[in-house]
């Protein structure tokens, strides 16, 4: 049963109808699932809806592999992903390539300060001031009008490296 999945499309909340087609695993099987791993918890909402989350959509994807591809029973899988961590394994990444990707970004930052601050990256040396994210405002995005000043290349170049972090991160 070694079939491709599709790609996780860029969302926050996933349905339980969504997250069966991305991970190719049965309504059903997903509520059963999430009797078996305590890692795999969804949010429910309105009228007792589950939405889940992209973590907890890779989560499954783990746990479909574990047990389909791989023949874990339940309790094995269960124990492989104690063992593993609720992520999975995640692969050593080369500081030197995560400095590659930051470079364009310190300087899109230099370029535009008042971006960067918002985003919470790295000040340019000019600035004293320095905002860190914090989970209360991690949502917060760069303020538009200032991103509408922003060059069509920065813009681009950002979105470029943002996309690079991102599939380094999956």
């Amino acid at each position: 049963m070694d079939s491709a999945l599709p790609p996780i499309p860029a969302k926050r909340y996933f349905t339980i109808g969504e997250v069966s087609e991305l991970c190719l695993v049965k309504p059903y099987v997903l509520r059963y699932w999430e009797q078996e791993f305590v890692q795999l918890k969804p949010m429910k909402r309105r009228g007792n809806r589950r939405y889940y989350q992209h973590h907890e959509v890779l989560l499954i994807r783990r746990i479909r592999e574990l047990l389909y591809d791989q023949g874990f029973t339940i309790s094995g899988a269960r124990n492989r992903l104690s063992e593993l961590g609720a992520r999975g394994a995640l692969p050593k990444l080369d500081p030197a390539m995560l400095c590659d990707e930051v470079e364009p970004l310190d300087e899109v930052a230099a370029q535009h300060p008042a971006v960067a601050l918002q985003a919470g990256t790295r000040a340019p040396a000019t600035s004293q001031r320095v905002v860190h994210a914090s989970p209360e405002t991690a949502w917060l995005g760069p303020d538009v009008r200032e991103v509408q000043k922003a060059s069509p290349q920065a813009v681009e170049q950002l979105r470029e490296a943002l996309l690079s972090i991102r599939e380094l991160l999956e």
